[in-house]
């Protein structure tokens, strides 16, 4: 064997060798692709009925702050204004 058949050798072996590697690496990814369960149909309706839950419990918060704001304004109006206090008292 020549030195030029040497390296032929080596380059070919080099070459199977990350071909066979990148298949490999190809099967295992869809092996672990198509090992995932799918989304069953009773998770889609309870995905469903999870998004309308929170959807009425933002709109619940977004009344509760309103009110917040409100008497928050309210209560800094109040404390410009004296208090008028009945003759008498203390």
């Amino acid at each position: 064997m020549n030195e030029n058949e040497a390296i032929v050798a080596v380059v070919s072996t080099a070459i199977l060798f990350a071909s066979g590697l990148t298949v490999i690496k190809m099967w295992l990814t869809h092996r672990r692709e198509t090992a995932r369960p799918a989304v069953a149909p009773a998770n889609d309706d309870r995905l469903q009925r999870i998004e309308q839950a929170v959807d009425a419990i933002a709109i619940e918060v977004e009344r509760i702050s309103e009110g917040q704001r409100f008497t928050s304004k309210l209560l800094s109006e109040r404390g410009s204004v004296p208090i008028e206090r009945p003759k008498g008292s203390v």
